[in-house]
C-alpha cells in the first residue's frame, strides 16, 4: 500500500475577505475530490486573505497509479487562473516505513 500526499501553497488574485477566499478555494477542492477521487481540504493559512494551503492525500496499490494522480492534481491547480501555486510540496509513504 501507498500514499501520496501533496500541500499546495497558493497566493490569490484580488481577494479582500475570507468569504471571497472560500468561495475560490471550495471549487478548487471539490473538483480534486470529484475528478480524483482523492481526500482534499483546506489545511492552512484560514485566517489569511489571501493565501491558502490545499492538502490532498490519495491512497493506491502502485507507486504509478499513485504518481499520475498526484501528477494530473498538480496540473489541476496550477491551472487555475484564479491562483498562483507558489510551492508543492509532494510526499510518498509505503507500509514499510
Amino acid at each position: 500500500m501507498y500514499v501520496g500526499t501533496l500541500s499546495f501553497d497558493l497566493l490569490l488574485g484580488d481577494v479582500h475577505s475570507l468569504k471571497e477566499k472560500r468561495s475560490l478555494v471550495r471549487p478548487i477542492v471539490a473538483e480534486l475530490q470529484r475528478k480524483y477521487a482523492v481526500s482534499a481540504a483546506e489545511t492552512g493559512n484560514q485566517d489569511l486573505h489571501r493565501r491558502a494551503e490545499i492538502g490532498l492525500a490519495v491512497v493506491s496499490g502502485d507507486t504509478e497509479h499513485l504518481t499520475d494522480v498526484l501528477d494530473r492534481c498538480e496540473r489541476l491547480v496550477a491551472g487555475r487562473p484564479e491562483v498562483e501555486l507558489l510551492s508543492v510540496r509532494r510526499r510518498l509513504h509505503s507500509d514499510e516505513d
